[in-house]
């Protein structure tokens, strides 16, 4: 990493803010009267991260609201312009996997949170970093530090080509067509662990995949950034000891923990995220009690009773703390309780886990007077570092799907309405902190708001002011989407949404659509590409589903994945900017549908796709083959296909198509002249046969090679050839 630069300037006369953090993070204290700056990168390459950490002498009560606290770098570059990039608020965490127990991801704190920034430069020289603190005492500076970026050969950013916005393109012009899936839930109640996501990243880029959509707004069944994550119950069952306090009354707005709800008399902590702990070590448990008499509750932690009973003093509360220590191969803690005896109501307050030497907070999740918008989870927050992390080492580009839609879809039903506007101000700060820890990546391919909102709610106010934020606070100028339940025409069209994308499952109640997965992907990609006004296009979702849109029986059935192999080369040569997305991502994995990938991925990797000019393709073909694909003045790419060859008929109907040979297929309109035509087997990726062929009046005409379900072509003339 080479040595580390440090700078340090005094302020003026400054107070701290005198705030304990209910959420249990302590911001790193040096002086109150010093803003430190550390670069710790001070050379680097182009498009690489840059770490950068803050000290300052201060504590907020909630550190991730810039309206408390504003902090950020200015950064001036080689040829001297100068951007301003946020910093954030973060707990450090280490990992590893405990023997016997691959689906937990044990992570565990490492020191106690503080401010950091990242940064990627796309130019090479000599950068000027300074960091700026704004809160209710007025402002700090640091001293500058300096670091460099080195020439890299690098891709750089997912972009929209200037020369056809339809489709992707990176920094350094390189053509990006998105291959992927969906990979939606990652937690250790999901099938896929960090653990685990990251050795699936590696596998789908092996078969060359290149792209996934990934939510980082699951509630607590999986990673969300902002969302209700509680030791004190589920959202799918949401029905949580909590109360006001019995001392100060509703209106007071403070809250605790009633014990005496639980009418076996116990109460079990139980965070969301698996509770790791150190082997081998002391810990403290404490809080504080209040009692109606005769009542008492005992402290559980693993079914053992730690110490006496504890009894609130007449109208007041009893602060417990209560020692233990974790056994010689111990890494997590299932079962802390609360027990109550006796005919009362008991309450619990603070209720807290620490080291006893210090240290973080552990039982955040436990803390019932945390805000739940803005409030950004730790845990959650490292697990999208890993997840970065992890699609940058495999070549994998991500799509985050990043608010929490219940959180504020109701708030979004009248635009000239307060909640409507605290809402986008609650977005903005989400979207704030997201560009400051991850916007650095060239493998975040896009901001996705919203999964699925309700397609009728007026959400133009709120994507217009979320994009123009955007435009200001992201220096690396990604892109941005949403989705709804239905198709949006007008979302797709809105000028702050740079993506258009859709969502669509086959299933049974479409009828015939649903049998025919090529017939009712392209009535569903035409309809969207139709409305988009030249913006790129993607199925961001896609699969075989009931009509309760849950999985379909008939996936398990598809063993050979006909569905999903047609529905890919179908997408891929229907004018989107990537394939379609499928849903079932567990389903894709345990039935190894990576494979498919490759094949497809060797196919367009020649495709000009923003140099070329390609549009949908005019073809007729003998025999009732279908063709799909793309073509230009001088070049086509297409897909032929046997409709006897749908997933209907070779699983449910068990129909094995009969080859076909003798076929021909018709191509227009391309610029007179000689062409080399080249078919593909679509499963074996490769070419298996060659032949010249000639244009005339914009007509070419091609045999077929004999085929049983489908084949690929490329029709390529000029220098190309």
């Amino acid at each position: 990493m080479g040595a580390r630069t440090t700078a340090v300037m005094a302020g003026g006369m400054l107070a701290a803010l005198v705030a304990a953090l209910p959420w249990g993070l302590v911001a790193a204290a040096e002086s109150p009267q010093a803003l430190q700056l550390e670069v710790l990168t001070p050379q680097a390459g182009q498009y690489e991260r840059i770490d950068f950490r803050l000290q300052i002498g201060r504590q907020y009560r909630n550190p991730f609201d810039p309206d408390e606290v504003e902090v950020g770098l200015r950064i001036r570059g080689p040829d001297g312009a100068e951007v301003t990039l946020p910093a954030f608020f973060a707990q450090d965490y280490r990992r590893q996997e405990v023997p016997g127990d691959p689906r937990r991801d044990w992570c565990y704190p490492l020191g106690m949170p503080g401010w950091k920034a990242r940064f990627a430069a796309g130019q090479p020289g000599t950068y000027t970093a300074v960091a700026a603190l704004r809160d209710a005492t007025g402002t700090l500076e640091s001293a500058p530090v300096v670091f460099k970026v080195k020439a890299k050969p690098a891709c750089g950013y997912v972009r929209i080509s200037r020369k056809d916005p339809r489709f992707f393109t990176f920094d350094d012009g390189t053509p990006y067509f998105a291959i992927g899936h969906n990979h939606a839930f990652v937690g250790s109640m999901q099938y896929a662990s960090l653990g685990r996501t990251e050795k699936i990243f590696g596998e789908i880029a092996r078969f060359g995949g290149n792209f996934l959509r990934i939510w980082v707004c699951c509630e607590d069944w999986a990673t969300a950034i902002e969302a209700r994550k509680s030791a004190w119950g589920r959202s799918w069952a949401w029905r949580p000891p909590i109360v006001p306090m019995p001392d100060q009354g509703p209106a007071a707005g403070r809250k605790c923990i009633e014990i005496a709800r639980e009418r076996s008399g116990a109460l079990a902590v139980s965070p969301s995220h698996p509770l790791a702990v150190l082997p081998n070590t002391d810990y403290v448990l404490s809080g504080r009690i209040r009692t109606e008499p005769e009542t008492s509750v005992h402290v559980l932690v693993g079914g053992r009773r730690l110490g006496e009973a504890i009894r609130g003093p007449a109208e007041g509360w009893a602060p417990f703390s209560r020692r233990f220590t974790t056994g010689q191969s111990q890494y997590w803690l299932d079962a802390i309780a609360l027990e109550r005896q006796g005919r009362g109501r008991a309450w619990l307050d603070g209720l807290s886990l620490v080291e006893a030497r210090g240290g973080p907070e552990l039982l955040w999740e436990a803390d019932v007077n945390r805000p739940v918008r803005g409030y950004y989870n730790p845990v959650d927050c490292f697990i999208v570092d890993q997840l970065l992390e992890a699609a940058e080492k495999s070549g994998l580009y991500l799509q985050l799907t990043l608010i929490t839609r219940d959180l504020y879809m109701g708030s979004l039903k009248d635009p000239a309405s307060a909640p409507y506007a605290q809402a986008i101000a609650d977005a903005k700060k989400l979207l704030r902190y997201a560009v400051a820890r991850w916007g650095y990546s060239t493998h975040l391919a896009a901001w996705e708001y919203f999964n699925e909102i309700d397609p009728r709610l007026p959400t133009e106010r709120f994507y217009e002011e979320l994009g123009r934020y955007l435009e200001q606070i992201d220096v690396y100028r990604h892109l941005r989407t949403t989705s709804t339940w239905h198709p949006s025409p007008k979302d797709w069209q809105h000028p702050q949404l740079d993506v258009a994308q859709a969502h669509h499952y086959l299933r049974p109640e479409l009828k015939e659509v649903f049998r025919d997965e090529v017939a009712g992907g392209l009535k569903a990609i035409d309809f969207l590409l139709e409305h988009t006004r030249g913006k790129p296009a993607i199925m961001a979702e896609f699969g075989l589903a009931e009509n309760n849109f849950q999985l379909s029986a008939y996936m398990k059935r598809d063993s050979e994945l006909v569905h999903f192999h047609n529905a890919l080369w179908m997408s891929a040569l229907s004018g989107m900017a990537g394939t379609a997305a499928f849903w079932w991502w567990e389903q894709l994995d345990q039935m190894g549908a990576y494979r498919h990938y490759r094949p497809l991925a060797d196919f367009v990797a020649d495709i000009p796709w923003t140099t070329a000019n390609l549009q949908r393709m005019g073809a007729t073909a003998t025999h009732g083959l279908r063709v799909v694909g793309l073509a230009a003045k001088d070049r086509a790419y297409f897909w032929v296909h046997n409709p006897q060859a749908t997933w209907w008929n070779v699983v449910v109907e068990g129909r094995k198509p009969e080859p076909i040979a003798g076929a021909a297929v018709e191509i227009r309109p391309l610029a007179d002249g000689t062409y080399r035509a080249e078919w593909w087997d679509t499963y074996a990726g490769k070419p298996v046969a060659k032949a010249s062929v000639q244009s005339r009046s914009g007509v070419v005409h091609l045999a077929v090679p004999t085929m049983v379900r489908d084949l690929a072509c490329k029709v390529v003339g000029g220098s190309d050839r």
